[in-house]
């Protein structure tokens, strides 16, 4: 039965081809996720709290215990270290001050004009196959390569953003070559977004200098040819989350991101904040785990990572509710032993390539490590890269330091779980982001296990016998003690108030050492 005359017909047609053309990429996007989303009833995770606090961390990470990031991308290049994309948009900090030496004024030269000097001329599926094999020497069991900072730049060839790293910069898909060389070397793959924020993070690109021969002159963020990547004029600059993010931003965020696991198929998922924008950013990481599950034949073997933030107003972070993901602390430790894994995130320099900054010696680390998988943590460690793509000599040295601890001393740590106690201290870290610097010693131990083993280490190289309180007799009778890396009978006894051992000759590293100890049944 025919409704309307075929000129009619005809117009309607054209009309409505219009229409859907008229539709932004955006919107369209929508549409795509809405429909991916019909078959809920067969979907393990829903994206609502009730349903992601069912998650239950894999057991491939609770052994891992160690891991390498590469937060890496255009920051590098001006060699000022962290959040340049904001603050060369500040006038009178140092970075403002470094582009103006560098490159020149922002209003003529902005942050993307730093990007196209970004080659990357040394990274290469052959160098990152090179730093994999370093890395996992050194003792990593997982990898992770940064997707995208809060300046706004993709590092893999995304569908969503025209400002990526094949398009432009290095031309080179960055996270892609990353994950081949972690998975040919046997180690899990992750992915780090640090998205979210940059709506109002890299908003000071609107601004001018307010005094100077310059004063008053647009910066070249307020060039409406580059609002796809400086974003549209608006007011909000805040550090941490959008005060008010508009919702075309929340549906981008949620459009790259997903374009991000879904092309590379990676084991964790690291987010720099909570869940944001309420039931956008839980259909993210519903999606995640649900595609993990998919993929792993009915097993979840994802993780998200997430921090719980300790200042600012409420919200600005995103969300943060306990058991729907990994916690993770920034620079910082916790205090005890927690019940779920949880994990710290930190650099031996800093965040993004800086020679004004030194680094961490790998007797640090070694502590940090210890101390963090003591409590059930996870240690993932930035090593920064040169804006080539290489290391510099200082940082390669950390790893195969790093990587003779290992040889000696990593049965306790990869694959082990929490004692009774994390440990006895002279110094007790204080719990919180941003609270690194503690400088332990021989006395100060630490214990993990492995089925009926129990590992004691010492965070230091003994200048003496070694008093371990926590394992006084009243801990059990022990049947015998080994010290890793050497084949020397050990001297000891246990009494009421510790137990005692003696040094011997020669320790077998440098850094912590570790004593093997079994009891009698």
């Amino acid at each position: 039965m025919q409704f309307f005359p075929p000129s009619l017909k005809f117009f309607a047609i054209v009309v409505l081809s219009l229409i859907v053309r008229m539709v932004p990429e955006t919107q369209a996007a929508d549409s795509a996720h809405t429909n991916a989303g019909d078959d809920d009833n067969h979907r393990a995770f829903q994206p609502s709290w009730s349903s992601l606090t069912n998650y239950q961390c894999p057991d491939w990470f609770r052994d891992a215990k160690f891991g390498i990031w590469s937060h890496w991308g255009p920051q590098s290049v001006p060699e000022g270290g962290d959040w340049y994309a904001r603050n060369m948009y500040v006038q009178g900090h140092a970075a403002y001050q470094l582009h103006l030496a560098k490159f020149g004024h922002p209003s003529r030269v902005g942050y993307k004009d730093v990007i196209a000097q970004w080659k990357a001329e040394r990274f290469d599926a052959a160098l990152a196959d090179r730093l994999m094999r370093l890395y996992k020497e050194a003792g990593a069991r997982y990898f992770v390569s940064m997707g995208v900072h809060h300046d706004n730049f993709d590092l893999w060839n995304s569908k969503f953003h025209k400002w990526n790293s094949v398009n432009m910069g290095p031309r080179k898909d960055i996270v892609g070559i990353w994950a081949e060389a972690a998975r040919k070397h046997g180690l899990r793959f992750g992915v780090s977004e640090h998205l979210e924020r940059s709506y109002s993070w890299f908003n000071t690109n609107k601004r001018s200098d307010t005094n100077g021969p310059l004063a008053g002159v647009p910066y070249d963020g307020n060039d409406p040819k580059h609002a796809d990547f400086y974003f549209p004029p608006h007011d909000d600059e805040s550090m941490t989350y959008p005060v008010n993010p508009p919702e075309w931003w929340m549906h981008q965020w949620r459009d790259r991101i997903n374009d991000l696991v879904g092309s590379y198929h990676p084991d964790l998922l690291y987010t720099d904040g909570g869940i944001p924008f309420g039931e956008v950013g839980r259909s993210v990481v519903a999606n995640f785990y649900n595609a993990s599950i998919q993929r792993n034949g009915g097993k979840l073997e994802a993780v998200y990572t997430l921090k719980q933030m300790q200042w600012g107003r409420k919200g600005d972070h995103g969300d943060y509710v306990e058991g729907v993901g990994v916690r993770d602390m920034e620079r910082g430790f916790l205090g005890k032993i927690e019940p779920r894994p949880w994990q710290t995130d930190t650099s031996i320099g800093d965040w993004f390539y800086n020679p004004k900054w030194g680094y961490r010696p790998a007797k640090w680390v070694v502590h940090m490590l210890v101390d963090i998988v003591s409590k059930n943590g996870n240690l993932l460690l930035n090593v920064v890269q040169r804006p080539d793509g290489a290391l510099d000599p200082q940082a390669e040295e950390l790893l195969k330091d790093l990587a003779a601890w290992m040889r000696v001393n990593g049965e306790a740590i990869h694959g082990t779980r929490p004692w009774r106690v994390f440990g006895e201290s002279e110094k007790v870290a204080e719990a919180g982001h941003f609270k690194e610097d503690v400088n332990y010693s021989a006395k100060d131990i630490r214990f993990t296990t492995k089925g009926e083993t129990l590992y004691a280490i010492a965070l230091g190289v003994p200048q003496g016998e070694v008093k371990i309180a926590s394992l006084a007799s009243v801990a059990g009778k022990i049947d015998s003690i080994m010290l890793l890396g050497t084949e020397a009978r050990l001297a000891w006894k246990q009494d009421g108030a510790a137990l005692t051992i003696q040094p011997v000759a020669q320790w077998p590293c440098q850094h912590a050492v570790v004593f093997k100890i079994r009891f009698n049944e």
